[in-house]
Parts: structure tokens; C-alpha cells; sequence
């Protein structure tokens, strides 16, 4: 789904993300995991597609949205700000 509309009303969130490249670099042979961040139930509807079988609407924020990559940083520092750069990357 091309979310380049919703992507131009939405307030842009400015949280600093890191370098891709020291990331991988300090992820090299270590395990990882992925989180889903859920979507307010209010703004579900803001990425509501149809198709044959029904209308749908997502629960979890997709990465195609703009603000996804800085919300899921946000969030993961704030639950382990005290393990960075000690046991987590």
C-alpha cells in the first residue's frame, strides 16, 4: 500500500535515529528481536484499505509510515535506555 498521502498529513516526529552502519556493525553475530508498536485505537482508521474480502484497517504500525521508524526508537529507548551500548545495541 503506497501511504504517501496519509505520510504528507502527519506531523513528522524528529526523534534521532542512529547510523544504519554502526547499528550493523555492533549487531554483528548477535541475536535480535522485533517489536510491534500498536497504532491508538482512534488512528486505526487512518490506514483502512479494501479489498475482496473486506475493508481492514491495521492494529500495528507498519513501517511505511513516516513517523514508525522514530516512535519504535522512542519507545525501545525509553524501555531499555539503561542497557544501551551495555548489553543491548
Amino acid at each position: 500500500m503506497d501511504y504517501q498521502k496519509l505520510n504528507a498529513w502527519i506531523e513528522k516526529d524528529h526523534f534521532p535515529m542512529p547510523f544504519m552502519d554502526q547499528m550493523l556493525d555492533g549487531l554483528a553475530g548477535k541475536g535480535w528481536c522485533y517489536n510491534q508498536i500498536s497504532i491508538a485505537l482512534e488512528d486505526q482508521q487512518k490506514t483502512t484499505f479494501t479489498c475482496p474480502y473486506g475493508t481492514f484497517a491495521f492494529k500495528r504500525m507498519l513501517f511505511g509510515l513516516c513517523n514508525a521508524p522514530a516512535t519504535s526508537q522512542r519507545c525501545m529507548m525509553s524501555i531499555f535506555s539503561y542497557m544501551v551500548e551495555d548489553t543491548i545495541e
